[in-house]
C-alpha cells in the first residue's frame, strides 16, 4: 500500500508541476511596488476584457456598471481511509478511493452599477457526490445578489455561507489542510438562504454581518414559520485580514484577527424512533444543515454535532414528540495570525440545543488550532493540527479527537498547488460503537488525502 500511495503522489505531482501562464505588465508592476493596487485596479478596469491570474476572465462596459468573471475550480482528490475494526469486534470497511471533490463554475460580476455585484458558484462534482454524506447534493452553493449602500452598509439576498466559523467562511480554494477539520463541519450551519446586512468599517478594521435566513440550509426550504438568526462581528486590529490560510503572501507586517459568531434556529421534530446508528436527527424537517448531518461509524466524518451527541446518548438521548420543536444555539470565537510565513490559526464552538416539550437539553463543544511555515518562502509549507470535540456533555466515554500533519507545495499560490495530509482519528467507546457504553473500547481510524487544484 505504501508503494501505492507513492506512486499516486508522483504521478499528480509530475501532472500538477507546470508553472500558470504569464504574468501581465501590470502584475509585474504591482509585485514589485512601481504602481499601487489603486493604479493597479485602474488599468484593469479600464479594459473591456481581461484576465487576472486566480479569479477568471473578465467582460466589462466601457463605463465599467456591468462586468462578468468567469472562473473555474477544480479540486482532484485521493483517500485512503484505515479503521480500526477491531474495536468493539467490529467489521469495518476501508476504502480507497479517487474523486472529484469539486468542479466549480466561478461567475460574478455586476449589473446597472458598480454598487450592485453578484456571485453564483456551481459546483458540478455535487452531481456524482449526492449520495456522500458529505455533500448536499445541491449544485448551487453561494448564490446572491448584494448592493452597496456604503462601504459600512451592504445588503446581500440569496444562498451564502451562513457567516459562522472562520475556517468555514474561508474559500475551499484557499485552505492549508487538505480540507476543515471535522470540528469545524461539525458546528457550522453551512449554506442557507436569507436576506444580511454586512460592512467594513475603517477599511476593514472591524467587520460585521447580521443576517436572517431560512434555517434549513443548502437548496432547501421549509415547511414551517420558524426561521434563523446569525451574527458575526470581527476585529483586525493590525489591519484588514482577509479569510485566507497559509502565509504565502510572506505577510511583511504581522496580521491578527479576532471573531465572535452566534447562530439561533428552530427546527420540527417528525421523529418517530431512532437507534445510535440513526439518531433522532434524521427525524428533523428536512433539512440540510451541517450541525444535524446523521453520524456513521464507518465512515471518517462525524457528521453534525447534535447527530453525534444523540447517538452516543443511548437511552438517555431526547423523547421526541412528533409535535416536538427543538431550539438550537451556537456559539463560536476565533483567532487568527500570519506573519513572514508562519501562521497561526484557532476557533472554539458551543453548541446548545433543547427540547419544547420535553425540556432536555444537550450540550455540546468543541475547538481546533493549527499552525503552519513555509520552510521555502511561498513554495513549501509544513502544518499540523488538533481538533477535540465533546458533542454531548451529559454523557461520558463520547469524545472525538484528530491529529493532523500536512505539506503543501504551492507552484503558485492558491492558485496551482498539491496538498497532502494524513490524520489520526480517535473516537471514545460511546463513539466508536453501535451499543454506547463505559465499557466500549475506542479506536484509532487513519486517513491519509492527496490533493490537487486549478484555480484560474
Amino acid at each position: 500500500m505504501k508503494k501505492k500511495i507513492a506512486a499516486i503522489g508522483l504521478l499528480a505531482i509530475a501532472l500538477a508541476a507546470q508553472s500558470a501562464s504569464a504574468k501581465s505588465l501590470e502584475d509585474v508592476l504591482k509585485e514589485k511596488g512601481v504602481i499601487s493596487e489603486e493604479d493597479y485596479k485602474e488599468v484593469t478596469n479600464s479594459k473591456p476584457f481581461n484576465y487576472t491570474l486566480g479569479q477568471g476572465y473578465s467582460l466589462m462596459s466601457d463605463d465599467g456598471n456591468y462586468k462578468l468573471t468567469i472562473g473555474l475550480q477544480l479540486q482532484l482528490r485521493y483517500d485512503f481511509l484505515d479503521l480500526d475494526s477491531g474495536a468493539n469486534g467490529g467489521t469495518a470497511q476501508d476504502y480507497s478511493k479517487f474523486s472529484l471533490k469539486r468542479a466549480k463554475l466561478l461567475l460574478s460580476g455586476n449589473a446597472y452599477t458598480k454598487d450592485l455585484t453578484y456571485l453564483m458558484n456551481i459546483n458540478f462534482a455535487n452531481l456524482q457526490n449526492n449520495a456522500v454524506a458529505s455533500n448536499n447534493g445541491g449544485v448551487l452553493e453561494e448564490t446572491y445578489l448584494q448592493y452597496r449602500i456604503i462601504d459600512e452598509a451592504q445588503l446581500r439576498f440569496g444562498q451564502d455561507k451562513v457567516q459562522f466559523g472562520r475556517g468555514f467562511i474561508t474559500s475551499s480554494s484557499k485552505l492549508q489542510f487538505v480540507d476543515v477539520s471535522n470540528i469545524t463541519n461539525a458546528f457550522v450551519p453551512g449554506y442557507d438562504t436569507g436576506l444580511s446586512l454586512n460592512g467594513d468599517i475603517l477599511a476593514g478594521l472591524v467587520r460585521y454581518t447580521v443576517g436572517v435566513y431560512g434555517g434549513v440550509g443548502q437548496d432547501t426550504f421549509r415547511a414551517t414559520n420558524d426561521n434563523a438568526f446569525s451574527a458575526r462581528l470581527v476585529y483586525n486590529p493590525l489591519g484588514n485580514m482577509k479569510y485566507s490560510e497559509s502565509d504565502v503572501e510572506y505577510s511583511e507586517k504581522p496580521l491578527l484577527s479576532f471573531a465572535g459568531s452566534y447562530w439561533r434556529d428552530t427546527l420540527k421534530d417528525t421523529f418517530t424512533a431512532a437507534t445510535p446508528t440513526t439518531p433522532a436527527s434524521s427525524a428533523l424537517e428536512s433539512n440540510n444543515s451541517y450541525f444535524t448531518k446523521p453520524y456513521s461509524s464507518s465512515t471518517s466524518t462525524p457528521g453534525g454535532w447534535f447527530s453525534l451527541g444523540q447517538a452516543a446518548s443511548g437511552a438517555t438521548k431526547f423523547a421526541l414528540t412528533s409535535s416536538d420543536k427543538i431550539a438550537f444555539d451556537m456559539f463560536g470565537a476565533d483567532a487568527a495570525f500570519k506573519w513572514r510565513g508562519f501562521s497561526f490559526q484557532g476557533e472554539y464552538f458551543l453548541g446548545y440545543a433543547r427540547s419544547s416539550a420535553s425540556q432536555l437539553e444537550q450540550r455540546g463543544q468543541g475547538f481546533y488550532v493549527q499552525s503552519g511555515y513555509f520552510v521555502i518562502p511561498k513554495t513549501l509549507e509544513l502544518a499540523a493540527r488538533y481538533g477535540y470535540m465533546d458533542p454531548n456533555r451529559n454523557v461520558e466515554n463520547d469524545h472525538w479527537t484528530e491529529t493532523t500533519g500536512a505539506v503543501s507545495w504551492y507552484i503558485n499560490s492558491h492558485n496551482l498547488k498539491i496538498q497532502t495530509d494524513y490524520t489520526d482519528i480517535h473516537r471514545q467507546g460511546g463513539l466508536a460503537t453501535t451499543k454506547p457504553g463505559l465499557n466500549a473500547k475506542s479506536s484509532d481510524d487513519s486517513l491519509f488525502r492527496l490533493q490537487a487544484q486549478l484555480l484560474f
